[in-house]
This record gives C-alpha cells, structure tokens and sequence, in this order.
C-alpha cells in the first residue's frame, strides 16, 4: 500500500468537478499537505505541448491524470475531432513524461464510453474490447482507450506502475452547469428549472428515454480514485461506479418532481439516445481496493440540485 501523505502528487485538472473533490478527499481524508502536492491549471500548463508535460511531471512520485474534454451527446456531435485529439495527446504525453521522469505510479481515468455500443448488462472490463464504441461518443471513447493500451504496453516493456479506472457519469454539488458542454444531469436540471421560472407549460428531452445510465456522486469516485492508487497496481483496467441504473425518462421525473415542475415532457425522438444501456459491473473494484459507493442516487440528486439553485449564475 502506498502512503499518499508521504508522497509528491500531480493532479491533471485539479480545479475541475472531480478535481476538486479529488483534492479535498486527499488533505482531509488522507491528511495528506497541500505543498505536496502540484495542482497546475490548464493555462499554467497546457498538456497538449510536450514541454509542459516534461514540466508538470519534474519531481513528482504520483500522477493522477483526471484532465479531459468532456462533455455530453451534442459537444461530442460538435467537437469528434477536438476531443479525440486533444485526450489522446494529453495522456500519451504525459504518460511519457512521467515514465522518462521515474514516477512511480501514473493513474490514469479512462471512460465507460469506451465500452462497446452493444455490451452485455453489466458491463465487465472483459468486454472492453468486444466491439465499436457507440457513435456519437466514440472519439472520445478510443481516445481513452489508447491510453489503457499504452498503460499495459508501458508496464509490460518497461515495467512502469500505470492502472486505468473506467468511472461512469459523475454527478454531484460542483457539477458543470454550462449548457455549451455539460453532461446529462446538469443539462436536464437547467432545461426543466428554465422551464418552470418561465412557466412554460412543456419541455423538450432529447431521445425517446428509453436508454439507461449509471450514476456515480462525485465524493465517492474521488474516494474510489485514492483507493485505487492506494492500493491497486494491476495492467486490467477497472470499473468504477454504483452498480445501479436509471432510465432517462425516470430521471426526468425525479427533476421535474424535485423542481416541482408540472409540465408536459415532449420526447424528441429525431435525437439520439446515446449508447442504448450502460450499468458496470463494480465486482473487482470492491475486490481489488474495497470501494463501494455509499450515497444514494435520489439523496445525491437532490443535493445536486440545492446547490444549482444556490448557485445559479448564468441566467
């Protein structure tokens, strides 16, 4: 078992929703000292040069590489080319970087997108490699993909301590918000809130709500990212999530009930659904490292709600 507060740790996107859970779990949990660890933002060093990895990485024992383009259906729609090229460069730089510096872990966050579109419920990390990823994800899919291969390439040939998490859709208190690129949660959150303050008698969700997702609170996935480096030191990537599913048409009820929006849903059937069912199987994270998801999905939900309410700024 590694002792995080003995260590000198980068964090790749540090300042995001995740990041900051990451690093909050880090110095109160694991009292690990913030001089300990090096949390750049993108504009100090941005990943995509290769003098800046060289940089980010100087000194370092552990790298936590949570940085990313990201976003929901229609970002990917917009941007394939960006966000492909942009995550895979990040990693396979900085996964370099680290191995030429001698850092002792590198921990990289992988993505159920790079699951096949049609993989069986639940998902095993055995199935990873069974198929194409769903379309309007898949850039960003294979992009993190490659780095689960250059993971397992690195510690066969150079016996380079690299493990890859596959974490589901991440929600909680500090989600992005942002309707350019924000995931399905938040988006659906602001659409029927928007709704209600006009008093719009009916809200447009893309898709049919037939297609299922995952959720994962924040807090936990930040607990699940330090057990893993922590404790996990094998090439087979792992899932990491809640094991529960949710359709997209009771998600929105859950919204409109919290919100108390009264409304019609009209279901925009001309746009995608997205991968048809995503639900892991989060076995061998419990088997492996001890992690289990604590918060209930409707507690989380609500609570991710009463922080956009407190916390709307874009209006």
């Amino acid at each position: 078992m590694i002792k995080l507060s003995e260590r000198k740790i980068l964090i790749t996107g540090a300042h995001g929703f995740l990041g900051k859970h990451l690093v909050d779990n880090l110095i109160n949990k694991r009292r690990v000292k913030k001089k300990n660890l090096f949390l750049p933002t993108s504009k100090e060093l941005d990943l995509i040069k290769w003098e800046n990895c060289l940089k980010a990485v100087k000194n370092q024992q552990i790298v936590i590489h949570l940085a990313a383009k990201v976003g929901g259906i229609g970002f990917n729609l917009r941007n394939p080319g960006s966000l492909f090229y942009n995550n895979l460069i990040m990693g396979i730089q900085l996964m370099e970087a680290a191995r030429l510096a001698g850092v002792e872990k590198f921990v990289g966050i992988a993505t159920v997108c790079a699951y096949p579109k049609f993989t069986p419920i639940p998902f095993k990390e055995e199935n990873l490699w069974d198929g194409y990823p769903e379309e309007t994800n898949a850039p960003y899919g294979l992009a993190k993909k490659m780095l689960i291969v250059q993971a397992q390439a690195y510690r066969q040939q150079y016996s380079f301590n690299a493990i890859s998490l596959l974490p589901v859709n991440l929600y909680g208190p500090g989600d992005n918000f942002n309707p350019k690129n924000c995931h399905v949660i938040p988006a659906l959150i602001r659409k029927i809130f928007l709704a209600k303050i006009k008093k719009q008698k009916r809200v447009t969700v893309w898709g049919d709500g037939s297609a299922t997702r995952e959720f994962l609170y924040v807090k936990d996935a930040a607990e699940a990212i330090v057990l893993a480096t922590e404790k996990y030191n094998k090439p087979s990537p792992v899932n990491i999530g809640s094991g529960k599913e949710i359709s997209i048409k009771n998600l929105v009820k859950l919204i409109c009930q919290s919100l108390d929006f009264k409304g019609k849903v009209i279901w925009d059937k001309s746009k995608p659904n997205g991968q048809p069912k995503r639900k892991l199987d989060i076995s061998k994270a419990q088997k492996e490292f001890g992690f289990k998801a604590k918060k209930e999905f409707k507690e989380g939900l609500k609570e991710t709600i009463n922080w956009y309410l407190k916390n709307i700024n874009d209006l």
